[in-house]
């Protein structure tokens, strides 16, 4: 495996007769930013959920590197509990990923993603942006390896957008975390990803540096598929 996090071998995933990933190969090492792009349905949450334990592979296998690291999951839809508050969700979700001290990680959380102001705030008050960030911070209270994000940016502000990535920036260099993303936007991958995978009907046609990929390559890639 070298120096990789996780290597799928083969992994796919069917529903009766839909084949909605076909079996692919991927590698993913730690300060990996991954974008997963392409159209709607074309199996970028099937390959997420499958990498972040959701749901099972039909096929193939998942090779961990020694222990299984942690894997932080962040669904397109907030996966929090509205009527509690920002801190609460923070202890709720650090005293589920075992930590020694829920409230000092709560509290580390809040720092870190900037969120001190809306700690007391219930998480259904929050503005789009904020209850975003407080679901990245969510996915981190287990100190992952791997941090998994389904179109982190669809619902957000291009201001909101550009403070996103420049926390995840932030981590992947403090944490050496790999991260994986999907995106519909082809000009989101080239900037904030080292390497591209295109899906195209649950076929992966692409994967190459992200420098390697512009909008015209990428028309090609789905009218070849087409």
């Amino acid at each position: 495996m070298g120096d990789a996090l996780v290597e799928a071998r083969g992994i796919s995933r069917s529903y009766g007769t839909f084949e909605a990933l076909a079996p692919l190969d991927l590698a993913i090492s730690p300060g990996e930013r991954i974008a997963l792009t392409g159209p709607n349905g074309a199996g970028k949450t099937t390959l997420l959920t499958i990498l972040a334990g959701v749901q099972s592979a039909s096929g193939g296998d998942l090779h961990w590197a020694g222990d299984r690291p942690r894997v932080g999951w962040v669904p397109q839809r907030p996966a929090l509990y509205p009527r509690l508050t920002t801190r609460e969700n923070l202890r709720l979700f650090a005293g589920l990923e075992g930590a020694d001290d829920a409230s000092a990680t709560a509290d580390a959380l809040i720092t870190r993603a900037d969120l001190g102001e809306f700690a007391d705030r219930r998480a259904s008050a929050l503005s789009t942006g904020t209850m975003q960030r407080l679901n990245l911070a969510i996915a981190l209270a287990g100190a992952p390896r791997l941090l998994l994000l389904d179109e982190p940016t669809g619902t957000l502000s291009p201001d909101q957008r550009l403070r996103l990535w420049g926390w995840m920036a932030d981590l992947v260099r403090a944490d050496d975390m790999a991260l994986v993303f999907s995106t519909q936007s082809v000009d989101e991958a080239a900037r904030h990803a080292d390497r591209v995978l295109v899906l195209v009907h649950g076929q992966l046609r692409h994967d190459g540096p992200a420098d390697a990929l512009d909008e015209s390559a990428f028309m090609d890639l789905l009218e070849d598929a087409a």
